[in-house]
């Protein structure tokens, strides 16, 4: 056996690298191979902190039975979907359409020019529940390639072309305007679950970009169904196992729908988006709960994900070792009323129990709980101080715990989120640490994903950039980032090199008709070429390129970023009102494109009241500019000719190309802003 997966950076690869089957990454030389020896491709694609990726590997790639039979018979291709979206999009497409649901870790058969024919997810050691073992489907795969090779050919030609049937044209039906976003609201109250906040039953996922459109839509509209909504799912998500109580963070997501047991991995991408909600809520209500858990979860991504670069990794595994030594999940998280007393004696002990909502059932397995904010009936228990310090000595005590594995490799666009969120909640509440934070990963992103051209890699690892192109949503959410950072430090360089990636999204990511692609026109050719536009954990790269496209024509007058920001737009004016829960960024991006988006010029110091201010205006995606002194218009196009009224700081507000008169005061900015 070659042992090729020892050099790879993925980390999901790296945990693959002493099984007994012989795995290529995905090459063309894997492919060569299969038409050498002719034989299929397996492709198995998952992920480093995925429960069940590690279950299959444990059960069937790590039994040499099972390795010897799979090396004979197949070329075995292993990809981590973190590093290759773009493969797994376009094959997870396949398996939904062929058996109507998908997920990892994802199993398919390949002929040698990449086309599938069969798939599945995963497959157990032994046949249960109706579904065949791994070498019941690796027998009659092998067994139907043989034999029945024109039906398999029959099959893959046909898969093929229903994909390529499936290319998305730009906006048909037009922008999104106020019918669309209102049914679009509509809907999304319907799928509400008003008991327990969120959207739809279980599993039960954060609706982080949904909530953006709501927070928007009630900053435009004042509708306050929208903003109800918002702040009652923040909150039953924030008192929910789905949120780590001792540590700050947000699990994956919730196998029931009332948020108690999370499903325990951490996903950078997550806690962005979610800091960054949490952050805005409170800029639109003033909650302490939205204050709290903005900074907790903030703190938690700079504390546990933060890497020695000062980029940050990808995930927290679901898995650690329990106090058995098994490797199982939620083990770190997890408390029984005897390990409570442990720590903290009887009296104290009691009173956890009972504000966590840890009983001898259990919530969990075996008898463990989640800890969550029980609800009471009536008003908290007003002993901060204790809660406090029983919160410190419970996560003292976990601290010593087997932590869980952390994924390492720094994604990019999961980056640019993740910077985004930290830049504003560092200036909304006054923790330039964090902003700094938010700037080293911003370095990172330019010295190391970026390089000499301007053309970002998808991933790296301990510094050293990865082989894998960028696909959109890493133009998308880094620039979003970068915009974000602009705005926050008034360092004009973060909006020149959002541009940089704006310019190649136009001139490589953009078809004919004005669509979007996930992958470059230069990339490497796969069967079809991906185009997904909706937001599912992440904001699609279609969405998250849009609104930082709008931003940028917003800061910068740009007729061509304006142009193809409402171009990608018209997706969400077909999908918004059907599937909204689905394309939640999408529409918060149409509701700045209604307002605007209003572009706001601070002529005066950086953290100045003015530009603090300007910061807190709940206006739909404002852009802000903020620099002193005649030059400060050579970074910030809408700094020029933006001169001090009466030498005292000034701000001016335009939109739709028409401008407010300058004012030095901060109440009348913030009014203007809807603040």
């Amino acid at each position: 056996m070659v042992n090729r997966l020892a050099d790879a950076m993925s980390p999901y690869l790296l945990q693959h690298a002493d099984n007994p089957v012989d795995w290529w990454q995905w090459s063309p030389e894997a492919f060569e191979e299969a038409r050498r020896r002719n034989v299929p491709v397996l492709l198995s694609v998952g992920y480093a902190s995925c429960h069940w990726c590690h279950v299959m590997a444990h059960e069937s790639f790590e039994d040499p039975s099972v390795a010897d039979y799979l090396n004979a018979h197949f070329v075995p291709v292993k990809v981590d979907r973190e590093e290759r979206p773009d493969v797994d999009a376009v094959y997870m497409e396949a398996v939904q359409a062929a058996t109507g649901q998908g997920g990892w870790p994802m199993t398919v058969f390949l002929t040698a020019e990449a086309e599938p024919f069969y798939f599945g997810t995963y497959f157990p050691p032994e046949s249960r529940h109706g579904m065949p073992s791994f070498q019941q489907v690796l027998e009659g795969v092998a067994a139907a390639w043989t034999d029945r090779r024109e039906e398999v050919a029959e099959v893959a030609g046909r898969i093929v072309r229903d994909l390529a049937g499936r290319s998305l044209a730009a906006a048909e039906g037009g922008l999104p305007g106020e019918p669309e976003l209102a049914q679009a609201l509509l809907r999304l109250t319907r799928d509400y679950d008003e008991r327990h906040g969120g959207f739809g039953g279980a599993p039960k996922f954060p609706p982080s970009m949904v909530i953006e459109f709501l927070l928007r839509h009630h900053a435009r509209t004042g509708a306050e169904g929208a903003l109800q909504m918002a702040a009652d799912s923040c909150a039953a998500m924030a008192r929910g196992g789905i949120y780590d109580q001792l540590g700050g963070g947000f699990a994956r997501y919730s196998v029931d729908r009332e948020w108690v047991v999370p499903h325990f991995e951490k996903m950078l991408y997550d806690n962005a988006l979610l800091c960054r909600v949490y952050a805005h809520l409170w800029r639109a209500t003033g909650s302490d709960l939205a204050r709290r858990v903005a900074l907790e979860t903030a703190d938690f991504m700079v504390r546990e994900l933060r890497t020695a670069e000062g980029g940050f990794a990808s995930a927290l595994d679901a898995d650690s070792e329990d106090a058995q030594g098994r490797h199982v999940e939620g083990a770190f998280y997890v408390w029984t009323p005897a390990q409570l007393r442990e720590v903290l004696g009887e009296d104290d002990a009691a009173f956890a129990a009972e504000y966590f909502g840890v009983t001898e059932e259990g919530t969990f397995e075996e008898g463990s709980s989640v800890l969550r904010l029980v609800p009471t009936g009536e008003a908290e228990p007003a002993d901060d101080e204790r809660i406090a310090g029983v919160r410190a000595r419970l996560l003292a005590a976990r601290e010593l715990r087997p932590r869980p594995e952390r994924d390492d490799k720094v994604v990019a666009a999961w980056n640019g989120l993740a910077i985004a969120a930290l830049a504003e909640t560092g200036a909304y509440f006054d923790r330039p640490d964090l902003v700094e934070r938010a700037t080293e990963a911003a370095d990172l992103l330019v010295r190391v994903h970026m390089g000499d051209v301007a053309r970002l890699c998808r991933t790296s690892k301990d510094g050293r950039a990865g082989d894998n192109s960028g696909v959109l949503e890493d133009y998308g959410d880094v620039a979003e980032g970068f915009l974000a950072l602009a705005s926050v430090t008034g360092e004009g360089a973060w909006l020149e090199f959002a541009g940089f990636l704006l310019d190649i999204v136009l001139q490589h990511f953009t078809g004919e008709k004005g669509q979007l692609f996930d992958t470059a026109d230069d990339a490497e050719q796969l069967i079809r070429r991906p185009q997904d536009p909706t937001d599912n954990a992440t904001p699609a790269g279609w969405t998250a390129a849009a609104g930082a496209l709008l931003s940028y024509a917003a800061h910068t007058g740009s007729e061509a970023h304006r142009a193809a920001a409402e171009g990608a737009l018209g997706v969400v004016g077909a999908l918004g009102p059907k599937a909204p829960r689905f394309i939640g960024w999408g529409l918060a991006v149409a509701e700045a494109l209604l307002d605007g988006p209003r572009e706001v010029a601070v002529a005066g110091p950086v953290a100045g009241e003015l530009h603090r201010t300007a910061l807190l205006g709940r206006a739909p995606g404002a852009v802000v500019a903020v620099g002193e002194g005649s030059d400060a218009g050579s970074e910030f196009p809408l700094l020029v000719d933006r001169p001090l009224a009466g030498g005292a700081p000034t701000a001016y507000v335009c939109r739709h190309f028409v401008c407010d008169a300058p004012t030095t005061d901060a109440g009348e900015l913030a009014a203007k802003l809807g603040g």
